[in-house]
């Protein structure tokens, strides 16, 4: 006996080392092996554990069978007995003790053969029983079903349940997922994995069945990550949301987070620009600061990574932590939630390599319609009509192009037609590979990235990412039936380049250039340059000459540069468990980052006031990396077989800021006009002037960590979750160091109990849960409770009477403020999770209090102080709201079809400023110069509204403006009417108020998927509602010259003629230089973001060496339902600020893109 198990062994260690050269033979002894198991292994002997309550006998007889190696066969006459219902809850019991204890409310006894049991009812003799099983037995290899068990990518289910309905009778998938199994007639058979839907197929007229089980992403059993651990889904008690990488990357796009946007009920992601290379604004739950608002990204484990240098391929899943108690565990930087990354995990079983690779075309969804020349010639003379100045002869002063536009045979330039890059591509391919024993495992894999701009031809944005990765789990030490010792890694490199063209405010923004460009300046002159000052002299060009080429612009002055950015994220880990259960783990994580740019301005004389008389190039780089040291100690134990509990404790150093950087600019290039020589060493002389160098280290702090959570449950009924944490930060003063973060949630599983008896019909889980905890941030510049001293020429000193050489002077920096301390969130979260009909209707839904106190805000002073305030804790703010989740997943036959919709309402207002006003004021000359502030944070309003006048429309007639008592003086027809908002009499700044709120109401999000015999369709929708955009693609108060787009036909003209536009006037009329809501539009909008048409070849042929061969068609952002009418309403743009949103003034948009794309598993 012995000597038959050392061979066993020897004989698993060596299929498993060469599974991919022996598969043949790791079949033959897989069988082998089961069957020297089955004739020389007494099952008997092995304690079960097992915990059920209120189940049916044949589901504790599948669970039993699934603990262990024993196989049941049930007599005629005694399967009537099987949907009785039992309880049992035991640990390490023998398997007698456990049948006594099911059966002993039925007439059912049992006999153990090995590892048989055969079930048969009281009043049969034993001899009676054993003669049916042994015909039943017999009959069953009447017929022999073989077939394949495999996932929608056709990777073969290893240990996949074949049970025969009604029956114990069944078998399991071996490592290539096929299976064998006699049955007597036609049968139905259940196929079964945890974590994937069952599926019953019937063997009438069949003997090779080839199955797919779909993914149950609602499985109750699944694990989700929680924060240095996982826990079952069905135990949690906190909000958290779970989204499968492979969801992620069926979407086809270059940034995790954009594949996101339509998975995660509660957070909102919009698109900061949609150049290529630009990222998300990504806030849970609401704007919870005026600081730093966005959440912590923890990747594999390592607080601080950033997701964007992932490719979506590279994940596995990501879990949003949106409540207190479920971030509590990272309570120093978690006030705004957490997003846990889980890159793709090794994976033992036979060597798998994977490739997923798609290319497409870009172009914008949606132009703007501009003025042609003739239209835009006659906008400006009426302006200039109505003003009373002289009106302008385009004869005269464009003498060359004036006769072309007059004749038809030129309309005008439309420089945003002009500069657009038709087709833009777009691709990405990846390739993976993972695979190894259970004693080590490992998944690797590359990605490469490419995406064009879709706006900024000839010098069109780019962006290329490399990505690297390749973790791996290694079993040092196995005891019995755990694994003592485990050693891993996880390591990521990126290698990315990006260039691009203004995106920035009205002064740095190459989209607002395009729209506001004069169309009667021609792009290219007679010689094929672009159309400059000299051209325009040549010309007789007189209109204006501060009228420039934009192109040449957006080429000379923005579009030649490049960023360079290489990222290592990696990070190892030692898992040591001296006994079951308790595990004792360390984890050292390390990032390094290193970037560089480069910028070339050449000499150029565009206009009057566009020159740049020497060429310029600027180069900057910068090193430096940080770490983390996580220890953890946890341990998982029963009480009385009742009470589960799951304790861990830890404690965390943190270290980043370890870098520094150099920055150096000249001019006069030896090569006049090349990008590619574009280099310091290339530029000539050193002049105070021209030249720049700098260099300073970055910013460096640290972060000491102690936290603990406690897990617990009664029955797996009722459920509780304590966790404190301590944090230490480098950022505030002794005294304010230490903040500490506590959370309590609980939960009740309605389900287990008796009372819900009569509801099983239809409800399968049924989870009341809710929550309380404190979060905290410390995002704010170190030092402050110091009175730091800068040093720098800007505020230097001459000495004696040379003027000509300033020496560098100190200063004082900041005021300090010793008593600054932890920004906090507090949130109370209700909901609960429930599962409806056999778990084909999930309902979700979640209610919160969120409210952010303390903020780190930069305090209000007195330019008579002569140095800059220091942070306060100066502000509160509450969010609070309301999420809906609803799927539906259902097969019929080989038709499989599924739906998922959820809701989420957020209304957010400020309750505290720390100022008398009770107002952070915005920044001045947004929409155009010369404009006041138009949007700031208030008590008593949401964060970030805009604020100006309302309007009642315009003044029609004389009559009106007399009846009308309030309004500006001198007020004609045509002009419009503010509204006395305040009662007064007059209109003045105290009549402003909030005109719009950038803010959704409510954002929506809608997924639907088919599937039928190797085709797939899907198609995902985004949605928000109830928020306003501000918008001006023209600088009017001191740019009357620039274009308008054809929104200004709807202006006043004349008594009826327009009741929202007011007369065309000069920009600094009032009717225009004053913010007012005619700037305002509703922002709501409807995107179709995703639609994808599949087909898996495999299906079709056979004979392909590919276990997945799916091609596909993707359509992404195919169409918008909205009333906006600006070229995109995802409009994330906010003046640099994170607490600001909304603002268009030339957004660039998200292109529509068309790809074909290949998912291939060998």
């Amino acid at each position: 006996m012995k000597e038959i198990i050392k061979s066993k062994r020897f004989a698993c260690k060596i299929s498993k080392r060469n599974l991919m050269i022996m598969k043949l033979s790791s079949l033959f002894l897989f069988v082998l092996i089961f069957s020297l198991a089955a004739e020389n292994v007494h099952p008997q002997q092995k304690e079960i554990s097992i915990n059920l309550r209120n189940t049916t006998i044949v589901n504790a007889i599948s669970e039993i069978e699934k603990a262990s190696d024993y196989v049941f066969l049930v007599t005629d006459e005694a399967k009537a007995e099987l949907n009785k219902k039992t309880s049992i809850n035991v640990n390490k019991k023998s398997i007698n003790t456990i049948l006594d204890l099911i059966l002993k409310k039925t007439a059912l006894e049992y006999s153990i053969v090995e590892r048989q049991i055969s079930l048969y009812k009281g009043k049969e003799s034993k001899e009676a029983a054993t003669a049916s099983i042994a015909a039943m037995i017999v009959s069953q290899q009447k017929k022999q079903v073989s077939g394949k068990v495999t996932d929608t990518d056709g990777t073969p289910i290893i240990g996949a349940n074949i049970i025969q309905t009604g029956t114990s009778h069944g078998t399991i998938t071996d490592i290539d997922g096929v299976f064998t199994l006699d049955v007597e007639g036609d049968v139905d058979l259940q196929i079964s994995y945890i974590g994937y839907l069952s599926q019953t197929v019937n063997t009438a007229g069949k003997t090779i069945l080839n199955v797919t089980l779909l993914e149950d992403t609602q499985s109750l059993e699944e694990l989700v990550v929680v924060g240095y651990g996982v826990q079952r889904k069905k135990l949690i008690t906190g909000s958290t949301v779970q989204v499968d990488g492979d969801n992620l990357t069926k979407l086809s796009t270059t940034s995790a987070l954009g594949a996101l946007q339509s998975q995660a009920p509660g957070v909102s992601i919009t698109q900061s620009s949609g150049m290529p290379g630009e990222g998300f604004k990504v806030n849970i739950r609401g704007i919870g600061t005026v600081g730093d608002s966005a959440p912590l990204y923890v990747i594999d484990g390592v607080a601080g990574g950033d997701i964007n240098s992932l490719n979506p391929s590279d994940i596995e899943s990501i879990d949003v932590l949106k409540d207190a108690a479920s971030a509590a565990i990272y309570g120093a930087r978690a006030a705004n939630g957490v997003i846990l990354v889980t890159t793709k995990r090794a994976k033992e079983g036979k060597l798998q390599l994977t490739y997923d690779g798609w290319v497409g075309v870009q172009n914008v969804y949606k132009m703007p319609s501009l003025l042609n020349a003739k239209e835009y010639m006659s906008i400006l003379n009426e302006a200039r009509f109505n003003e009373g100045t002289p009106l302008i002869d385009f004869a005269a002063v464009i003498p060359n192009q004036y006769q072309q536009i007059m004749d038809g045979t030129w309309n005008g330039t439309n420089w945003l037609e002009e500069a657009r890059n038709k087709n833009a591509l777009t691709q990405n391919h990846a390739i993976g590979l993972l695979g190894g024993s259970d004693v080590s495992k490992f998944s690797m894999g590359f990605s490469y990235t490419e995406q064009d701009g879709i706006i900024g031809k000839p010098v069109n944005p780019h962006y290329e990412r490399y990505t690297a990765r390749i973790n791996s789990e290694h079993v040092l030490l196995k005891v019995k039936d755990f694994n003592a010792i485990t050693i891993g890694e996880n390591v990521t490199y990126t290698h990315s380049t990006n260039s691009g063209v203004g995106i920035g405010n009205i002064y740095w923004n190459d989209v607002h250039n395009l729209l506001v460009g004069s169309p009667l300046m021609p792009m290219y002159n007679k010689n094929g340059d672009y159309y400059d000052q000299p051209s325009k002299v040549e010309d007789n060009w007189a209109l204006a000459g501060f009228i420039g080429n934009p192109v040449a612009e957006m080429v000379y002055r923005r579009g030649q540069n490049i960023s360079k950015n290489h990222s290592l994220f990696a990070n190892v880990y030692a898992e040591i468990q001296p006994i079951k259960d308790l595990r004792i783990r360390s984890s050292y994580g390390y990032k390094m980052n290193a970037s560089s740019y480069r910028q070339y301005t050449p000499i150029y004389n565009l206009a009057t006031t566009i020159q740049n008389a020497t060429d310029d190039v600027s180069q900057n780089q910068s090193l430096g990396y940080s770490y983390t040291l996580d220890n953890t100690l946890s341990y998982s134990f029963k009480l009385n077989d009742n009470h589960n509990m799951d304790a861990l404790i830890g404690q965390s150093v943190e270290k980043w800021g370890m870098g520094e950087g150099v920055s150096g600019g000249n001019s006069n290039s030896l090569f006049p006009g090349s990008w590619k020589h574009a280099w310091l060493s290339n530029t000539q002389g050193i002049t105070s002037t021209e030249t720049s160098v700098g260099g300073s280290p970055w910013g460096s702090g640290a972060l000491a960590s102690f936290f603990g959570r406690i897990n617990y449950d009664y029955k797996e009924t009722y459920m509780a979750t304590l966790i404190m944490r301590a944090d230490g930060s480098s950022n505030f003063a002794r005294g304010n160091r230490w903040g500490y973060f506590p959370s309590v949630s609980a939960g009740w599983l309605l389900t287990n109990e008796d009372f819900m008896e009569g509801t099983r019909d239809y409800l399968d889980f049924f989870k009341l849960r809710g929550s309380w905890g404190r979060n905290g941030n410390a995002s704010i510049d170190p030092f402050q409770y110091l009175a730091t001293v800068s040093f720098d020429t800007q505020n230097g000193y001459y000495f004696g009477n040379k003027k000509g050489d300033l020496a560098t002077g100190g200063y004082a920096d900041i005021l300090p403020n010793p008593d600054v301390t932890w920004e906090t969130s507090e949130q109370l979260n209700l909901g609960f999770d429930s599962r409806f009909l056999n778990q084909r209707l999930g309902f979700i839904f979640d209610w919160y209090v969120k409210t952010t106190k303390d903020w780190l805000v930069v305090a209000p002073v007195l330019a008579s102080y002569g140095t800059n305030p220091p942070y306060i804790n100066g502000g509160d703010i509450e969010n609070r709201g309301f999420e809906i989740g609803l799927d539906w997943n259902d097969r019929i036959g080989d038709f499989t079809y599924g739906a998922n919709f959820n809701i989420s309402h957020n209304k957010n207002k400020v309750l505290k400023i720390a100022n008398a006003e009770g107002i952070i004021h915005g920044e001045e000359n947004v929409l155009s110069q010369g404009t006041k502030e138009m949007y700031r944070a208030e008590v008593g309003y949401p964060i970030g509204y805009f604020w100006g006048y309302k309007t009642a429309g315009v003044f029609q007639n004389a009559e009106q403006i007399a009846s009308t008592k309030a309004k500006l003086d001198g007020v004609i027809p045509g002009d419009l009417i503010f509204v006395d908002t305040n009662g007064d009499g007059s209109i003045t700044d105290a009549d402003k108020v909030m005109i719009g709120d950038p803010n959704p109401d409510y954002q929506a999000n809608f997924s639907f998927n088919l599937g039928y015999k190797g085709f797939d369709f899907s198609a995902t929708a985004v949605g928000k509602f109830g928020h306003q955009i501000a918008k001006s693609y023209r600088s009017f108060a001191d740019s009357p010259y620039q274009n308008y787009t054809t929104d200004i036909f709807k202006r006043w003209t004349g008594e009826g003629t327009s009741n929202k536009l007011p007369r065309l006037t000069s920009g600094s009329h009032s009717n225009w230089q004053t913010i007012s809501d005619i700037y305002i539009e509703n922002g709501d909008y409807v995107k179709l973001q995703n639609l994808t048409f599949g087909y898996d070849l495999k299906h079709a042929i056979k004979e392909l060496p590919f276990s997945q061969a799916r091609i596909y068609f993707t359509a992404q952002n195919l169409f918008t339902i909205t009333k906006y009418s600006g070229m995109d309403p995802e409009v994330g743009y906010g003046y640099d600020q994170g607490w600001v949103s909304g603002i268009d003034l030339g957004f660039y948009p998200s292109p529509r893109t068309y790809m074909i794309g290949v998912n291939l598993k060998f």
